[in-house]
């Protein structure tokens, strides 16, 4: 009996009630039901074959092309950029803007595993550069405002090619070249689409704060390196602890798996080794400059409002008491000792010296802090000094910049600037050439992402995109805490901490121009030529300002056409 009535059971589930009909005439659809194991995972779409055929691939070989994509892609993109960051690299044969003091320190890093002292930059950049090459470095011990990993970072490059430009800028193009194959996979996980992915990093290969600033030795490149990482990590860590959730969903006859309080309450998310990989990064982030902690702070609450999202989403009817009683105390213990621990260890050359600045401080000192070892007091006590002097830092600088500026360009620091004459660095024009490095986002790229910004505020509040959320999070954790520091001395490079998310941003907006996979035909046509069109602008714009990128000679009347703003110049 059971038999014969399975096909009218199937017919009644299958046609829709007279109310559903009704409510069809408004517009209104119907979802399919959904397994929760998907909502929590969503897979990654079956990459498609036809491109490839089109190309002329036997079936096999599409497949196979179309499977190893995922990979292909994103380091083709990575290839391209990084071709474009090691072209003409130890050019200009100078000392390029504060490369004068980390380029430096760097070096004496390598030799002591601390700052040592160097004479005048007016003495030493020409003696560095001179042949036969003068480095007047001593022991004494210097004082210096930034911690030491970024600086360890450029000396690695030095180590492998000498005390040069080309040497103290390679880690930097390294960075510069691996962030954008990061990006491009972070994107493919954050969209499941390896095209915007792809895109993503496109988008910030010509990117031309993050060009100049993986062809330049400062720091800021650092943290926006191994940021970008943790935040990459954070992402698998999110679809590890999630799949875990799933796996524990009780499954129904039907083979659908639907929300479950007991899972989503108490199901423990298992080991994490994704998000103790995030906490040594962003440890490492804020060894290379403080502001890499706010990247930390902003991304631990990131991850907690993730746990209780994916509790929600498994069944949980108290979220954010199911966090509190499984996760959150696991988060701190991990995230932040990690994060605390990597940062001291970074110290070690230091700790190691005898004649590091303020080493032996607290030898001999007594007091009620005298229980904690001699080294990590001495370290307190000149952190609090360059803390003093971080936040009391108001000299006037022709190229400072307010935060509020930094999104529309408002003033771009050039790192290096000549004016040769006629026979001069190879100019030819009558009028006479600049050289210039202008360290300036790709105009077109920046301008859009002010309306992408706008866009995720949008799908983040009214449609509760975490995606979203998610980019809105890290563009703040960079961009954000300057304001608090509106009177200091600061420059619109750091920016170049946020650049990718500004990037993700974009390549979102562009997934909207898309539009959805069942949208018709022609939706998806336009929306395709809408999206490339806008790639191929900011492309055409990286392109055009690719000289004052790099500092080539160009007629005077060509510098001055690039300079759309008169804040520019």
């Amino acid at each position: 009996m059971a038999q014969d009535r399975a096909p009218e059971d199937v017919r009644a589930q299958a046609e829709p009630s007279a109310w559903a009909r009704r409510l069809r005439g408004f517009g209104h659809v119907e979802r399919p039901r959904t397994d929760t194991r998907e909502r929590l995972v969503p897979p990654f779409p079956e990459p498609g074959t036809r491109l490839w055929q089109m190309l002329g691939l036997s079936p096999r070989l599409a497949h196979l092309a179309a499977k190893s994509s995922g990979w292909l892609g994103p380091i083709l993109v990575a290839v391209l950029a990084g071709g474009l960051r090691f072209w003409h690299l130890g050019s200009p044969r100078d000392v390029v803007f504060d490369e004068t003091y980390y380029a430096k320190d760097a070096w004496s890093m390598i030799k002591y595993g601390y700052e040592g002292t160097w004479p005048d930059g007016k003495i030493s950049n020409p003696q560095i550069l001179a042949h036969p090459q003068v480095v007047g470095l001593s022991k004494v011990g210097s004082y210096v405002v930034h911690p030491p990993t970024g600086k360890w970072i450029i000396g690695s490059g030095e180590w492998m090619f000498g005390l040069n430009p080309f040497g103290w800028r390679f880690m930097m193009a390294v960075l510069g070249t691996l962030a954008v194959l990061m990006l491009c996979r972070i994107g493919r996980r954050l969209f499941r689409s390896t095209a915007l992915g792809c895109v993503a990093g496109t988008l910030m290969a010509v990117d031309g704060l993050e060009f100049v600033m993986s062809r330049i030795a400062l720091l800021d490149l650092v943290i926006m390196f191994f940021a970008l990482a943790a935040f990459g990590c954070l992402l698998v860590d999110r679809d590890w602890s999630r799949a875990r959730l799933a796996a524990a969903l009780p499954v129904g006859e039907d083979g659908f798996a639907g929300p479950d309080d007991k899972t989503g309450s108490r199901q423990g998310m298992g080991w994490r080794p994704w998000r103790i990989a995030a906490a040594v990064l962003l440890g490492l982030a804020a060894s290379s400059k403080w502001n890499g902690l706010y990247f930390l702070a902003f991304f631990m609450i990131m991850t907690v409002l993730w746990d209780v999202g994916s509790r929600r989403v498994a069944g949980s009817r108290s979220p954010y008491l199911a966090v509190l009683r499984k996760d959150l105390g696991w988060s701190v213990l991990t995230m932040l000792p990690v994060a605390v621990v990597t940062y001291l260890l970074t110290w070690t050359g230091w700790f190691l010296s005898s004649d590091g600045y303020d080493r032996h401080w607290a030898d001999g000192r007594g007091g009620f802090w005298s229980w904690i070892p001699a080294p990590l007091r001495s370290l307190w006590h000149y952190e609090h000094d360059v803390y003093k002097f971080n936040v009391g830092l108001h000299t006037y600088h022709p190229y400072e910049s307010n935060p509020w500026s930094w999104l529309v360009l408002g003033r771009p620091v050039s790192y290096y600037f000549e004016s040769p004459k006629y026979g001069q660095d190879g100019c030819k024009a009558a009028s006479g050439c600049s050289r210039e490095i202008l360290a300036l986002g790709t105009p077109l790229l920046w301008w859009s992402a002010c309306f992408a910004l706008v866009y995720l505020l949008y799908r983040w509040i009214a449609r509760r995109d975490w995606r979203a959320g998610a980019i809105l999070c890290a563009a703040g954790a960079g961009l954000l805490p300057w304001f608090h520091y509106q009177d200091r001395t600061i420059f619109y490079f750091y920016a170049v901490a946020f650049v990718p998310y500004l990037c993700l941003a974009v390549t979102m907006m562009i997934g909207a121009f898309l539009g959805p996979r069942e949208s018709s035909e022609s939706r998806r046509m336009w929306g395709a030529v809408g999206a490339g069109t806008l790639v191929l602008l900011i492309i055409w714009n990286f392109i055009y300002f690719f000289p004052i990128y790099t500092g080539m000679t160009i007629p005077y009347h060509s510098w001055q056409a690039r300079m759309w703003l008169d804040s520019w110049i």
